[in-house]
């Protein structure tokens, strides 16, 4: 299973889901690409296989990943401050990948039924759904 994991600002996000998917799938290949060099180079560290940065790397990526996974603001322009380009967040959208969006309700997007919910909690729900995806994948084969 190819999983690609988009993160920005500091990618400490994106690094705790990798670390957890390196637990739960250590067969999966985990591509990482970060908005910036910073949240690149800490999906990068938490053990991803390959790391990238910016909105060609985002494109290039989403055209060969099974799984993509990031907070809900990937696939909407202009959000985590501006770090999603209107290009990235339709690379993700038009993906024939799986997308597992975290539900964060920052960058004026309020997410209905994620209310309350801790990061680690939101995290260990993506990491489930990822490992779902993946037995889903292996009994179809």
């Amino acid at each position: 299973m190819r999983v690609l994991v988009i993160d920005g600002q500091g990618g400490k996000v994106g690094a705790q889901f990798v670390s957890g998917i390196r637990e739960r799938l250590p067969g999966a290949r985990v591509t990482a690409v970060g908005t910036n060099a910073m949240a690149a180079a800490a999906l990068r560290k938490a053990g991803a296989d390959a790391a990238a940065t910016g909105e060609n790397a985002v494109i290039v990526a989403c055209r060969t990943a099974d799984v993509i996974v990031g907070p809900v603001g990937i696939v909407i322009a202009d959000a985590m401050l501006g770090e999603i380009t209107p290009a990235m967040a339709r690379a993700v959208g038009q993906s024939l990948a799986r997308r597992v969006l975290i539900p964060f309700e920052t960058c004026n997007n309020i997410v209905v039924g994620a209310e309350g919910m801790s990061v680690s909690a939101l995290l260990k729900k993506a990491v489930e759904a990822v490992a779902a995806l993946a037995a889903e994948e292996t009994l179809a084969k």
